[in-house]
């Protein structure tokens, strides 16, 4: 009997860090189910409606912690969903890693939750790569805060990728010359059980896991499908 007690203890010790891995790709899309619904419900404040309406696809990157502003460190991870072909709704989310490049956040601040827009198919196109750099092969600018997108600059109305970030509570467009972006194919093997590109989960139809639910639920209130 004492054998088969510690044989159940030493599986599960040894499984934990297992299921610890399962937990992290459901924590962070929460979290970036959290940093979109509070976004959009400052309006004023917020990313403009219009800009996510026209968007193509949409990337969320949660709590970018601060001691990773070194040139080469890991920023940290997200997801990027794309609008289906026909605008029939939003893709599965796939994983994506943002690294390096100079972002321009402020030093100090305990995490930077980041936000992307991405406006046109050269765009999108660019996401679907193994790996590319925003501002080098995409243009990236600061999106303009606010109900509208009336504010827009003429820098902003031509960029492929329009960016914003959220650091202590403050929210504004911020440039991210340089950084990178890749897929991370790890997670979503956590995610979908095989190792998956980012082209493959949103250009080809992948369901989204259950996990997945409360962020596109968002997406699909504040841009919805065309009927």
């Amino acid at each position: 009997m004492n054998k088969i007690i510690a044989t159940v203890l030493l599986t599960s010790v040894a499984m934990a860090p297992l299921l610890a891995a399962d937990d992290e790709p459901a924590r962070r899309l929460r979290d970036a189910a959290t940093v979109l619904s509070e976004v959009m419900e400052t309006p004023d404040k917020g990313i403009p409606v219009d800009l996510l309406e026209k968007a193509h696809c949409v990337v969320i990157v949660p709590e970018l912690k601060t001691a990773a502003f070194v040139v080469g460190a890991k920023f940290g991870k997200g997801y990027v969903i794309c609008r289906q072909a026909g605008n029939v709704g939003w893709s599965a989310p796939a994983t994506v890693r943002i690294e390096g490049g100079s972002v321009g956040f402020q030093i100090g601040g305990s995490s930077t939750d980041l936000v992307m827009l991405v406006m046109n198919q050269r765009g999108a196109d660019k996401l679907m790569e193994n790996k590319f750099t925003l501002g080098g092969e995409a243009s990236v600018a600061a999106g303009p805060v606010g109900r509208t997108a009336a504010a827009q600059t003429d820098a902003q109305m031509h960029a492929d990728i329009l960016s914003w970030s959220r650091t202590r509570g403050l929210f504004a467009g911020v440039a991210l010359q340089g950084a990178t972006l890749r897929p991370d194919v790890d997670e979503n093997a956590a995610m979908y059980g095989r190792g998956m590109e980012t082209r493959e989960i949103v250009g080809k139809g992948t369901v989204a896991p259950p996990m997945a639910a409360p962020l596109l639920a968002l997406l699909n209130k504040y841009s919805p499908r065309e009927q």
